[in-house]
């Protein structure tokens, strides 16, 4: 063991730095697949552009891959001797060079963007381009993004939604397989809650009715009335009280935008319990009067 150590030392020591300098230099491995250099166009050909990035080889750009939208004049998009970001989309072949891409990098940055918005719960345009059975493609920034049916506001006509922009918010955003979930009920629900606030009377139809509460729609936003917040006094059945399709005002009590949770009372309007069961009409009429004298009615 001791010999073979002492003939392989002489070998690895011979290997010196300038020697490990030198094979690295020839493989270039500071320019990688996916990553954004800076670099100059310094010639342009009816295939693409010539870009020195500062490796040994100058890097190519395919015609193709110079811009998101449609490009007849290459010195458009790709003036010479302007410093430019590129992002490496194949790594270096046999004599050095490498695959550039101003397309790929400008889909990387639109990605980036969405997940940025997603993050600060914003909402975007989006045009629908195209229609199926479980929703709709739509066109946003460019990227293709998709719809299903049951986050469209207008559910029974997909087909009149075609080449219309409608304001979405963000479902799911995942770059890796490129999918990009939109919804516009949830952004008609983010701004029907930015008109919404604690103590408000808000007026809505009720869309269904449960053993423990009512559901109400406020333009387009569910809420629910519980049944311990209809009466003071104690209820048996709420369907005596409510019908679908019944207009109901109501005092808003509880705001979750998180959970999309806006929770209703018409208990704070009666003037003595079971008020709403004798009276429903009268209590509703002057509703506006009563929300107010509740809400400012000093803490016992």
């Amino acid at each position: 063991m001791n010999s073979e150590s002492k003939v392989s030392q002489p070998a690895n020591s011979s290997f010196t730095m300038d020697d490990f300098a030198k094979a690295l230099e020839v493989h270039d491995y500071q320019f990688q697949k996916g990553q954004v250099v800076h670099g100059k166009v310094f010639q342009l050909d009816s295939n693409g552009a010539y870009v020195d990035i500062g490796g040994k080889s100058s890097a190519f750009l395919p015609r193709d891959e110079a811009s998101l939208r449609a490009v007849t004049d290459l010195s458009e998009v790709l003036p010479l001797q302007e410093e430019l970001e590129f992002l490496i989309i194949r790594d270096q072949d046999a004599e050095g060079q490498v695959t550039l891409s101003r397309k790929q990098l400008e889909i990387q940055q639109i990605w980036e963007r969405l997940t940025q918005m997603q993050e600060a719960g914003q909402t975007v345009q989006a045009r629908v381009t195209g229609v199926n059975k479980g929703g709709v493609t739509v066109d946003l920034l460019s990227l293709r993004g998709f719809i299903p049916r049951s986050h469209l506001a207008d559910r029974d006509n997909l087909e009149a939604l075609r080449g219309q922009n409608l304001t979405v918010s963000f479902l799911e955003i995942n770059r890796s397989n490129n999918k990009l979930i939109l919804s516009q009920r949830l952004a008609t629900r983010s701004s029907n809650f930015s008109l919404l606030e604690l103590n408000q009377l808000v007026e809505g139809k009720v869309t269904g009715v449960k053993p423990f509460g009512v559901f109400v729609d406020l333009d387009g936003l569910s809420a629910l009335l519980h049944i311990k917040q209809v009466s003071q006094k104690f209820i048996e059945s709420l369907e005596k009280v409510f019908q679908v399709g019944q207009t109901v005002k109501a005092v808003i009590i509880d705001l979750d935008e998180g959970k999309g949770r806006v929770t209703l009372s018409t208990r704070i309007l009666e003037n003595f319990p079971g008020e709403i069961l004798d009276n429903f009409d009268e209590v509703m009429a002057s509703a506006e009067a009563r929300a107010n004298r509740a809400i400012n009615k000093p803490a016992e």
